[in-house]
């Protein structure tokens, strides 16, 4: 088998945030057999598992082997009367898996329309957006040990899914890539989720389709979040707080407006945005890094930015928040 090794590769193009830094080693793979191979000839100590760049900021040249999973295919692999289970590669797409289910009259994600990314990185983040996470949908994910070869099959309790969050960004971080994942979707008629504020003002009570719901979404994260093909970002920087209910009686004294919303276990989830715009950080700028003008928890690269100066602000903003509200601000994006 032979893999195409590169060396000193701008990762330019790989990234949503537009940063241009080098890699020492590049290798893109297409099978699990691929990656395989190359995990068996792998000499360096680092490793860059990239899909479609949209949740990392890169600060620096990377001093190891970047690895891009580019693994393709959709298939249903079982149906009953209500219902199919997918199996989507890791290198697919993620719109585009939501346009192939809307196009097959299928159920599930059509709330998680236009997120960035690739299928094979959803799991790790457990990625969710206007009342809908993943792991509602979720069956199994196949993965390659990094340090075996070996293939894994971890279902959802193996996942141990939280808030943006995965057994793949704790535990078993950096030790396993995954190279497929399993959904089970809903087939008509469906059970549509309109919960998210946004989506319910919009419908006000009628059921609409699986294909209303997306266009919904797309036309809401199209008006408040900027294309990354016209300004660098990775989306949503910044986690939603979620705070023990004593801290935010104390918080809502001090803020009597402060938008906050039911969690688990009693707690409390508040708007990280809204703490952000509360400091007036919504449109800060610094040369060509900055906060976007509509939506404070997004920042981007206007053109020039380097990972560092992004970053920067990134840990001004989170300063600010702990020394102002007393709450620790995680970030969503991860820092390379």
């Amino acid at each position: 088998m032979v893999l195409n090794f590169q060396k000193d590769v701008s990762l330019l193009p790989y990234n949503t945030f537009g940063i241009d830094v080098k890699s020492k080693k590049f290798v893109s793979v297409r099978s699990t057999d691929e990656l395989k191979a190359v995990l068996n000839q792998n000499q360096e100590k680092r490793l860059l598992v990239l899909g479609g760049g949209s949740n990392l900021l890169l600060t620096k040249d990377f001093e190891g082997l970047t690895l891009r999973i580019e693994n393709r295919g959709i298939q249903i692999v079982h149906e009953e009367q209500r219902s199919a289970k997918v199996k989507v590669a890791a290198g697919e797409n993620w719109h585009y898996f939501v346009m192939w289910c809307l196009d097959n009259d299928l159920g599930g994600i059509e709330n998680l329309a236009l997120i960035p990314g690739s299928v094979g990185a959803a799991p790790i983040q457990n990625i969710g957006a206007y009342g809908v996470e993943l792991s509602q949908v979720f069956e199994s994910c196949e993965a390659m040990s990094i340090e075996t070869g070996e293939l894994k099959i971890f279902n959802t309790e193996e996942c141990e899914f939280g808030y943006r969050n995965s057994i793949f960004k704790n535990s078993l971080k950096k030790q396993y890539i995954i190279t497929s994942v399993q959904f089970n979707l809903s087939k008509a008629p469906h059970q549509t989720n309109t919960s998210y504020k946004e989506l319910s003002e919009k419908f006000d009570g009628k059921s609409p389709s699986i294909q209303s719901i997306a266009q919904a979404v797309v036309d809401i994260r199209s008006a408040k979040l900027p294309d990354p093909g016209q300004i660098g970002n990775s989306g949503s920087f910044f986690k939603n707080p979620v705070i023990p209910s004593r801290q935010f009686t104390k918080l809502q004294q001090q803020y009597p407006e402060i938008p906050h919303y039911p969690d688990q276990e009693g707690k409390i989830k508040i708007p990280a945005a809204w703490l952000i715009d509360c400091l007036g950080y919504k449109g800060y700028r610094v040369n060509d890094a900055g906060v976007h003008q509509k939506q404070a928890l997004v920042l981007v690269n206007y053109g020039n930015a380097s990972g560092a100066e992004i970053q920067k602000i990134a840990y001004e903003i989170r300063d600010k928040i702990l020394e102002n509200f007393a709450i620790n601000l995680e970030f969503e994006v991860n820092i390379i």
